[in-house]
C-alpha cells in the first residue's frame, strides 16, 4: 500500500509538472505569485485536476426519494436562500495551488526555455570546511564522546566479569570503556556567485516599468541560485547619482531628477573590487532602464567603464530597456554598437510583461 501511495503521488507530481510547463509563459508574466513565496517554495495555481469517481445511475424501483405523490407532478420550489437567485452563464474557473520547490522551478524553466547549465569562470573555487566521522577511539575530547559505544563497552565488561546484575541492573562505566568519535576534516570547493541588480528610478521609470524589474528579477534569482550552492545579492538605484539600497527600496523609490547611467556602472564596480574577486566569485550585473542617459558624454563614459572595469572580471553583464512613454529608448542603440559580438554582454529590449519570457531567454540563453 505505501508503494502504491508513492507511485500516485510522484504520478501526480508529474501531471502537476507537465501543466505548469504549459503553461509557463503565463505564469512568468504574473507578479502576484510572488507574493506566495516562502523560504524554499512558492504556490502556484494550476487548472482544477479531476480525481476520478464513481457515479451511480437512475434506480428502477424504490430507494431514496420514492415519497407521496403522483409521477410528473410539480415540485413547487423551496424557500431556502438558494430561492429566487439565477444561475450565472458559463462554466466557473477552478484552480489547485499546489507547492512547487524553487529547485522544481528552475528546472522547468530550464528545460522549457532550453536553458544551457551555466560554465562556471576560473578555476579557483570558494572552499568550505567540513568535519566528517570515521571512527570510533579509545581517546578523544569530552565533547566527542560516543555515548552508546561507552555503554556498551561497560556492559560487555560487567558481563564478562560477572559484576553485572540482571535484578538490579547499573552500569557505570569506567575509564577504559569511554569510547570517542574520530573524525578528519574535508574541504569541500563550491562555486558562489553574486548578482548585482542596477536600476534607473528616474522621473520616467514608473510603476508599471518597476513591476517589469521585479518580476523578471525573480525569476533570474531563481536560475542563478538553481546553479550556484552560494548567491548574494546587491542593489544599485540610480538618477543623476547611484547609491546602494536593500531589496524593499529598490522596488519602491521613485525620483524626479534627471539620469547618468555612469554613476551606477562606476558604484558596480567599486563593489565588485572591494567584495568580489573575480578569481572567487562568478559576476552578474544586470542593469535595468527605460534607455533615457543624460549626455552622449556620459554614454561615453559608461562605454569605457565596462570595457575596462566591469566585462573583464565579469560572467556576463545584461541590459535590459524597458520601454516607457517617456524614455528616448537610445541607449541600447549606443551598447549595441559598441559591444557587437562581445560573449558576455547580453542585451534585451522590455515592452512589456509580454516581453520578460523572451527576455530571461536573452539574458540566459548562453550558459555564461
Amino acid at each position: 500500500m505505501s508503494l502504491r501511495i508513492h507511485q500516485d503521488h510522484h504520478r501526480f507530481r508529474e501531471i502537476v509538472r507537465g501543466r505548469i510547463k504549459a503553461n509557463l509563459r503565463k505564469y512568468v508574466q504574473k507578479g502576484e505569485m510572488m507574493g506566495k513565496k516562502g523560504k524554499d517554495a512558492i504556490s502556484i495555481p494550476v487548472p482544477f485536476i479531476d480525481i476520478p469517481r464513481f457515479k451511480y445511475g437512475q434506480k428502477q424501483q424504490g430507494g431514496v426519494g420514492q415519497g407521496e405523490g403522483e409521477v410528473g407532478q410539480s415540485i413547487p420550489p423551496g424557500d431556502d436562500e438558494a430561492a429566487g437567485k439565477q444561475a450565472g452563464e458559463g462554466k466557473g474557473e477552478h484552480a489547485l495551488e499546489v507547492d512547487v520547490t524553487l529547485e522544481e522551478l528552475a528546472q522547468i524553466l530550464g528545460e522549457e526555455l532550453q536553458l544551457p547549465n551555466i560554465q562556471d569562470r576560473g578555476d579557483d573555487k570558494v572552499v568550505s570546511q567540513r568535519l566528517k566521522y570515521t571512527g570510533v577511539n579509545t581517546t578523544g575530547p569530552e565533547s566527542l564522546r560516543h555515548f552508546r559505544r561507552t555503554f556498551k563497552q561497560a556492559l560487555k565488561r560487567q558481563i564478562a566479569t560477572g559484576t553485572y546484575n540482571p535484578k538490579s541492573p547499573v552500569i557505570i562505566p569506567l575509564r577504559e570503556d569511554r569510547r570517542y568519535r574520530t573524525y578528519k576534516v574535508q574541504e569541500q570547493p563550491h562555486t558562489n556567485a553574486v548578482i548585482l541588480y542596477m536600476m534607473d528610478v528616474s522621473g520616467s521609470m514608473g510603476d508599471e516599468q518597476k513591476e517589469i524589474v521585479r518580476v523578471e528579477s525573480f525569476w533570474l534569482d531563481t536560475w542563478l541560485r538553481h546553479q550556484y550552492k552560494g548567491v548574494e545579492v546587491r542593489y544599485i538605484i540610480h538618477d543623476a547619482v547611484a547609491r546602494e539600497v536593500d531589496r524593499e527600496t529598490f522596488f519602491h523609490t521613485r525620483e524626479s531628477g534627471g539620469t547618468m547611467i555612469s554613476s551606477a556602472y562606476k558604484l558596480c564596480r567599486d563593489i565588485i573590487q572591494a567584495d568580489y574577486p573575480a578569481a572567487s566569485w562568478n559576476i552578474y550585473p544586470f542593469h535595468f532602464s527605460d534607455g533615457d542617459n543624460w549626455s552622449a558624454d556620459d554614454t561615453r563614459a559608461c562605454v569605457n567603464l565596462l570595457k575596462s572595469d566591469i566585462l573583464p572580471v565579469v560572467n556576463q553583464f545584461a541590459y535590459g530597456q524597458v520601454e516607457s512613454p517617456y524614455g528616448s529608448g537610445q541607449f541600447i542603440k549606443d551598447l549595441r554598437e559598441a559591444f557587437d559580438g562581445e560573449d558576455n554582454v547580453a542585451l534585451s529590449e522590455i515592452p512589456d510583461k509580454d516581453g520578460i519570457y523572451a527576455s530571461i531567454k536573452d539574458f540566459l540563453g548562453r550558459g555564461r
